[in-house]
């Protein structure tokens, strides 16, 4: 991953996840380091927009179960659960379609950073208001100092690694 500063605002330190995509062997790892650790535990994987839909559809082809986005609010045309957060940088709102997840399915969220923990916590909410539940929560980078990781107690977290 590569640190672009002033991004979104200023004052924020963007960790870009695009080089990792460039990079076959290195992707190829993650989504293997993740099937292996998950196979037989979920039956249907969210990504989150719009890095964690690259990653988690993905993981849900290997896997061989389906995949479920997670948008932006606004984006979605059916009905939907929504969600709004804070970020580091201000405020969101993350949507679901109602009938995304069936009652009693075990999901597995997957995204590329864990920052604040607003936008992870935002989705297992809106996972869990469709009668789900999160079965594993999946990322590439944890950035430590932000304390993301305290808004996610009782999850099954797991970081590839940390800064």
């Amino acid at each position: 991953m590569r640190d672009i500063p002033d991004f979104p605002e200023e004052g924020v330190v963007f960790k870009d996840f695009t080089p990792v995509l460039l990079d076959r062997r290195l992707r190829d790892r993650i989504v293997t380091d993740t099937v292996d650790r998950r196979r037989g535990q979920v039956d249907v994987v969210a990504g989150i927009e719009a890095r964690g839909f690259i990653l988690g559809s993905m993981v849900a082809h290997a896997l061989g179960v389906g995949f479920v986005p997670v948008r932006k609010g606004g984006k979605l045309p059916a009905a939907v659960h929504s969600q709004s957060y804070t970020l580091e940088y201000g405020t969101a709102t993350l949507e679901i379609h109602q009938d995304a997840v069936s009652h009693h399915e075990r999901v597995l969220v997957v995204d590329d950073v864990l920052a604040t923990g607003g936008t992870l916590a935002a989705t297992c909410e809106l996972i869990e208001r469709c009668g789900a539940s999160v079965a594993a929560i999946e990322l590439v980078l944890e950035i430590e100092e932000l304390g993301g990781r305290g808004r996610l107690g009782g999850y099954d977290l797991h970081c590839l690694t940390s800064v």
